[in-house]
């Protein structure tokens, strides 16, 4: 407390300084309607500074205090208030709290300062009678100099331990509602949570994509590098052709680890725009990428929205990405709009050793499907694997 207590008391000196020009337009406002002389270099009257509180009220509901007082409360009250979000525009609930603080601030620090400006130079001044030369008058009374006059310091410093008590009061008081009425508002932490939640949301997505296309493309690696392998000396064309689909989906697949890391890195929330996304159109370029014998069916997509688009093709890429992983032989991709649902299926053999789960791959489809409102089976069928989807169109549209 001792520690805070010059900084505080300066926070208190600055509520004083900033209350000035009010008391000061309030005794001229005074001496203009009473007709009397104003002096403009002693406006410690009571009813002027009760007067002007509604006038300070008023300004701090209307001007852009906020900031200023945070800044003060931060660095002289040496309290933790915790700095509000930027807001398009001022609620009227941050308005009231504002303009409260800010009369506070400026009532107490006009009191404080007032003691300490009076109190420490009359504190001052009794320990000088006691040497003067002569007799002064103090409070009304004639002070001889002397032995007589040594009670008058003792006055003076319970005058100045006074004006230390309001001080520590002041700013005790003004350091515990500081938090209160400067920190964020309700309503500014529920947006500033569910702007949190979005990034969060958003960031998820990203980690779905990345975990989509970095595994679909390290599966089409494998495949490809192995035909490769087997090709090379009998087949150079063939050799070329599989090292340039391992060129085209690492690339991808670096592109996009760049963008998702780019982003995490920065920490601020990702884009609302990103790069351009695969869709059901670009189901043709993915099963020539795969480099399996991937055999589409494809009906007319004209009809489905983007937002389905966009997650059946990462569901289609993930359930190839498995299909390549554990399974063998032609995969069947179908693709078509049946009444008023989107339905994928994907199907192939077992590997005698494929055992399949439901890990990573799946756990994100299912995920995916859910966030549409659709349903995912995945499991075995006679001789293989299948994972069948239904999207529902209208409710996302």
């Amino acid at each position: 407390m001792r520690w805070n207590l010059p900084r505080r008391w300066a926070c208190l000196i600055l509520g004083g300084a900033l209350l000035m020009p009010y008391m000061m337009a309030g005794v001229l406002t005074s001496g203009l309607l009473q007709g009397q002389s104003v002096n403009m270099f002693l406006p410690a009257q009571l009813g002027v500074f009760v007067a002007v509180l509604p006038v300070v009220a008023l300004t701090g509901l209307f001007l852009p205090v906020r900031a200023l007082e945070v800044s003060a409360a931060q660095g002289l009250l040496g309290v933790g208030v915790e700095t509000p979000p930027r807001q398009a525009r001022r609620s009227w609930e941050e308005r009231w709290r504002t303009t409260a603080w800010y009369t506070l601030h400026l009532g107490v620090g006009g009191v404080a300062s007032g003691f300490t400006l009076a109190g420490i130079p009359f504190t001052v001044f009794t320990f000088a009678v006691p040497f003067a030369g002569g007799p002064a008058r103090l409070l009304g009374f004639d002070v001889e100099p002397g032995w007589a006059a040594l009670y008058w310091p003792l006055l003076g410093l319970a005058v100045l331990g006074a004006v230390v008590l309001v001080a520590a009061g002041g700013g005790a008081l003004l350091a515990r509602l500081a938090p209160a009425l400067l920190g964020p508002t309700p309503g500014e932490r529920l947006a500033a949570a569910e702007r949190q939640a979005r990034t969060l949301a958003e960031r998820n997505r990203l980690a779905r994509e990345l975990h989509d296309s970095v595994g679909h493309a390290l599966s089409v690696v494998t495949l490809q590098a192995a035909a490769a392998g087997r090709v090379l000396d009998r087949d150079p064309e063939t050799a070329r052709t599989a090292l340039t689909a391992i060129e085209q989906s690492a690339r991808a697949a670096l592109d996009d680890l760049d963008h998702v890391l780019g982003v995490l890195r920065d920490g601020s929330p990702p884009p609302e725009a990103g790069p351009p996304q695969a869709t059901l159109a670009d189901l043709g370029d993915l099963a020539t990428a795969t480099g399996a014998d991937v055999r589409p069916e494809v009906g007319d997509l004209t009809g489905v929205p983007a937002v389905v688009s966009r997650e059946a093709y990462r569901i289609v890429q993930e359930a190839l990405t498995n299909a390549i992983k554990h399974g063998q032989g032609p995969v069947r991709l179908a693709v078509a709009v049946q009444d008023d649902d989107l339905r994928l299926e994907i199907t192939n053999r077992t590997a005698a050793n494929g055992a399949r789960s439901g890990g990573r791959g799946v756990t994100g489809m299912r995920e995916r499907v859910r966030l549409l409102r659709g349903d995912l089976q995945a499991g075995p069928v006679e001789g293989g694997w299948r994972v069948s989807v239904r999207l529902p169109l209208r409710s996302v549209s």
